[in-house]
Formats: structure tokens, C-alpha cells, sequence
């Protein structure tokens, strides 16, 4: 029952990142997919992760595994990422036609302009100390009684 009310209120009240989520879906069809609490789960190529409304894409390998090497696993900092990525689309059902302006173009900005990447590598801040990505870590956290991202500084 939870599973079928978390996919009407994403394709619903979520419909716009739900609608971009499921066209990213249409173009990883050949990927390996699973469902993870409700949301549909893509492991994908690219280098970051990102959740769409009930679509979540995952890299299948963490570039900043290396960096935890003999610390903690690649499939533990897997994990940790799914349930941030699952966090996110908590905020999705939260904000709903929000989510895009409130969350997603924050993140982008965030995780891509080259002089935040540079501040945030040189002064080792966390990626995930940005508000929505903490948010994310909490109610990913809250919602699933499993391990996030934390602090991890990943830059």
C-alpha cells in the first residue's frame, strides 16, 4: 500500500519531475533497474546521481570511492548514495511542482559550477552541507532507518 501511494503521489503532485524522470528512464531502458522503497532504480554511467520524482539514476561505481579506500566499501558508500538519492525524492513528494526550483536547480548549481567545486575542494567543504542535500541525507535517513551520506567530504 505504501509502495502504490508514494507512486500516485509522485505521478500526481510530483508530475513534473516524475514526467523528466521517466523520460531519463526511456533513455537508460537497457540498464539494470530495481525498486528501492517505491522509487525505480537506475544504475547508470555518468559520474554523479541524480532523483527525478520516483526515478532515481545511481553510478554504478562512485568516482570518490578511492578516496575512502580501506574506510568504507564501494557498496557501503553505494548504499549511503541510494538513500540520499531516495531522500530526494521525499522532497519531491514534499514540494511537488516546487521540487525543480526549491531542489533540483539549487543542486545542479551546487554540484556543477566550477568556482563551488573549486571552494568546496580547496576548503574541503562537504558536497552534502548544502541545505538540500542535507535535507536530502535526513530524510532519506528517517524514511528508510538506513546509513546516508553524512558529512563526507567527496571533492
Amino acid at each position: 500500500m505504501k509502495k502504490a501511494l508514494y507512486r500516485i503521489c509522485q505521478c500526481t503532485w510530483g508530475v513534473l519531475q516524475t514526467v523528466l524522470g521517466a523520460t531519463v528512464f526511456l533513455m537508460n531502458r537497457k540498464r539494470n533497474h530495481y525498486s528501492y522503497h517505491g522509487a525505480i532504480v537506475t544504475e547508470w554511467k555518468s559520474k554523479s546521481s541524480v532523483s527525478l520524482g520516483m526515478f532515481v539514476f545511481v553510478t554504478e561505481e562512485p568516482y570518490f570511492a578511492r578516496k575512502f579506500k580501506g574506510k568504507i566499501t564501494s557498496k557501503e558508500l553505494s548504499s549511503r548514495l541510494l538513500v540520499h538519492e531516495y531522500g530526494h525524492t521525499i522532497q519531491s513528494l514534499i514540494l511537488g511542482p516546487l521540487y525543480l526550483i526549491v531542489i533540483g536547480i539549487p543542486s545542479t548549481l551546487w554540484g556543477f559550477l566550477p568556482n563551488l567545486n573549486r571552494k568546496r575542494r580547496e576548503k574541503q567543504i562537504s558536497y552534502f552541507s548544502f541545505f538540500t542535500e542535507k535535507w536530502a541525507n535526513s530524510l532519506g535517513e528517517k524514511v528508510t532507518k538506513e546509513k546516508s551520506m553524512e558529512n563526507l567530504v567527496i571533492d
